[in-house]
């Protein structure tokens, strides 16, 4: 229904389609209490708000209507919930409350003692039934469950209130790091749970697990490495299903839900170690899969695989779009995946078949003994590639001072395409490890047109033989754990590389104390994982050789104590070089653009436009303009016709018009907004709110929830 208002009768309702051209009269849809009340928007994760209040004729007047600080500054990711009028959210430090959402007071705050591996924490999950309402959440590795009016713990939920997200993993993830960035996925009376995993030899497998709501009890587990008489065993090595090694395969980016049809949609990420799959040859089935599974059971009714054997990391970084199409004359519902590579594909929802035409393309071999790398890899035939795809001379950047040096690394690395493995000499990844598409994900609205922001950051990369047993022999005890877990990012020299975001460690006794060093091993913060594997004895070591800087005798310590208290080898190569394809002033060696915004027509595969986003934040390189910059966080579509955005460096909330890519609004934040925005409605009046937390690329940090309105 729509409703139409007059000063005689102010909610007389017209069929929706009536027109609003009648005199006084004015109709629009009853959208006078409109809740945002799952990650993203919905089921569906297309980030769409059917709301049309702030419209493109009055975005410049939207103002401030009211600001909540979470009281612990940090990095913040959360798309909050709006559910009844109430506004759920997640504090840097994973403290959970609720707001009312017409004014931002404070109803209740969880403040949780737990004490686990915390990071950074993009939404929550609410679940209703009768006068029994839940919010869940997770810590480290345990999921809660509190009530949504008091946000006390559910004490009939696992015990007092929590469950841990390693029960259907196996005892071999007993001391390994698990965690969920991402909120789980509600079905019935189930919650299905994304998963963070370590990406080397120590991490977990990442099997799909779905929870009771009521008590926590696991109801399901679907194995993404397969065990023996499972669908896809025959595409890893025997034993692999043991989890001695190779783990990964996890879910971290989020699930959709098609509810009336039961069907789950779930992304995976690459199997690990990440960068070497000489222990691990074959496919790698469910790894890098886009999965449909039926929702009550965990039964696979179909996948496909985007990456086949994966060695560069190439997760599926974002939840798959539920989205309608017409194709060949007919209306489809279908599911489209977004990518990494830049890559958008686009299957029938029920059925998995391709709307648009899959290639299976030959691709470089690798020249790491024991490597094989898969022959070809799948190729969408539409829509284009919403990233560039391929570095030559003429994308190195003419403005860098250095590019003889950034071509001779491009011509000297081997490099020969997105699908290029990497080497001895060092090896450019591109578009990159943050995208193309990353977690924030895609947009779509309901004619089915996707808008998806993308990053173009090259990385420089190596690969190299694991450290000699009698070399690390040689070393003292915490140097040994110090090249075995630190230095793929801080370096071998400890002097990091600040550019990509991986802080030197020299000098590092001036900035943090060996408590502050243990909490961060054992907790993580932002994008450092923690890290469960390691015995007290090799924390304290490592934090002695960190706060002294100094070469101890190995004599202190047995050989191979590294190894008996993993319990596991580290593979035959290891990641050696792992930064951003940076010139010497800092900027991306490629020519711009570093960051985009594009709509892409789904029904044709057409793009709609394709507009530079963001300011890099030094300003821009040789006074280009329409340089863009890295994004993290998505968009908000309205149905007024407006994309909403921030995720970038600059700090910036912008507003484009959907049917154009113009930039229509813009406004400096209270700390940049690395995180998703919301839209909702109370009592007719239509609100943008997101969590300002600041603090990646080295911005200043925040504490922030702000909702924006018209006066």
């Amino acid at each position: 229904m729509a409703v139409c208002t007059t000063p005689s009768n102010p909610w007389l309702p017209v069929p929706l389609l009536a027109l609003c051209v009648l005199g006084n009269f004015c109709c629009t849809p009853d959208l006078k209490n409109q809740d945002w009340p799952e990650y993203l928007g919905g089921p569906d994760r297309n980030h769409y708000s059917p709301l049309a209040q702030i419209s493109p004729e009055n975005v410049g007047d939207l103002q401030i209507a009211w600001s909540y600080s979470t009281g612990d500054s940090g990095h913040m990711q959360t798309n909050p919930l709006i559910v009844d009028g109430v506004l759920y959210g997640v504090s840097a430090s994973l403290r959970p409350f609720a707001l009312d959402a017409a004014t931002g007071q404070e109803i209740w705050r969880h403040e949780s003692a737990e004490k686990g591996a915390f990071s950074a924490c993009r939404g929550l999950s609410y679940w209703k039934a009768g006068i029994d309402e839940r919010i869940l959440y997770t810590q480290g590795e345990w999921l809660h469950a509190v009530d949504a009016r008091t946000g006390k713990p559910i004490p009939g939920f696992g015990t007092a209130g929590k469950v841990s997200l390693k029960t259907g993993l196996g005892p071999t993830a007993r001391n390994k790091m698990v965690l969920s960035n991402t909120p789980g996925t509600v079905f019935e009376n189930l919650i299905v749970m994304p998963l963070r995993v370590a990406e080397d030899h120590q991490a977990a497998a990442g099997h799909i697990q779905a929870f009771d709501v009521r008590t926590g009890a696991l109801v399901w587990v679907f194995h993404t490495i397969p065990h023996p008489g499972e669908y896809g065993y025959e595409t890893w090595p025997p034993d692999v299903y043991k989890n001695e090694g190779i783990g990964g395969a996890n879910n971290w980016a989020g699930m959709a839900v098609d509810r009336e049809r039961g069907i789950l949609y779930v992304p995976t990420g690459s199997a690990a170690p990440d960068f070497y799959g000489g222990d691990r040859p074959g496919a790698n089935l469910f790894a890098n899969t886009l999965l449909a599974l039926d929702a009550r059971t965990g039964k696979r009714i179909w996948h496909y695989q985007l990456v086949h054997h994966d060695i560069l990391d190439m997760d599926l970084p974002a939840p798959p779009n539920l989205i309608t199409v017409r194709h060949a004359g007919k209306t489809i519902d279908a599911v489209a995946q977004v990518t990494k590579h830049g890559y958008v594909f686009l299957f029938d929802r029920e059925t998995g078949l391709p709307l648009f035409d899959i290639e299976e393309v030959p691709v470089p071999a690798s020249a790491i003994p024991g490597e094989q790398a898969w022959p070809t890899q799948p190729i969408p035939s539409r829509p284009a590639p919403f990233a560039r795809q391929l570095l030559s001379d003429s994308l190195i950047n003419p403005k860098a001072n250095n590019r003889d040096e950034l071509l001779e690394i491009l011509r000297n690395s081997g490099y020969q395409g997105p699908f290029t493995p990497l080497n001895e000499r060092g090896m450019l990844v591109f578009p990159g490890l943050s995208g193309g598409a990353i977690w924030g994900g895609a947009a779509a609205d309901p004619e089915g047109i996707l808008y998806i922001n993308s990053n173009e950051m090259a990385r420089y990369m190596g690969i190299g033989p694991s450290t000699a047993p009698e070399i690390l022999d040689a070393m003292g005890s915490g140097e040994r754990v110090y090249t075995l877990n630190c230095a793929p990012c801080h370096g071998t020299d400890r002097n990091g590389h600040p550019q990509s975001g991986y802080p030197s460690l020299r000098q590092v006794s001036e900035r943090k104390t060996a408590d502050e060093i243990a909490d961060l091993l054992h907790a993580g913060k932002g994008m450092m994982p923690a890290f469960p594997g390691l015995a007290e004895e090799e924390k304290e070591a490592l934090i002695k050789y960190l706060l002294t800087e100094a070469r101890m005798s190995g004599a202190s310590q047995e050989p191979g104590l590294i190894a008996e208290a993993t319990g596991l080898q580290a593979p035959a190569w290891v990641v050696n070089r792992y930064m951003k394809f940076l010139d010497d002033q800092g900027y991306p060696a490629v020519r711009p653009p570093w960051g985009t915004l594009t709509a892409i027509d789904m029904n044709s595969g057409d793009f709609r436009w394709q507009v530079p986003f963001g300011e890099n934040h030094a300003g821009t390189h040789g006074g280009d303009s329409a340089a863009g910059t890295e994004s993290f966080g998505g968009p908000l579509v309205t149905g007024s016709g407006l994309l909403f955005i921030a995720a970038t460096r600059d700090g910036k909330l912008r507003a484009y018009a959907t049917n154009t890519g113009k930039l229509l609004w813009e406004t400096l934040l209270p700390a940049a907004a690395f995180a998703t925005p919301s839209s909702y409605s109370v009592n007719g009046k239509q609100y943008i709110v997101l969590a300002c937390g600041g603090g990646r690329f080295n911005t200043p940090t925040g504490d922030q929830y702000v909702a924006l309105a018209l006066p």
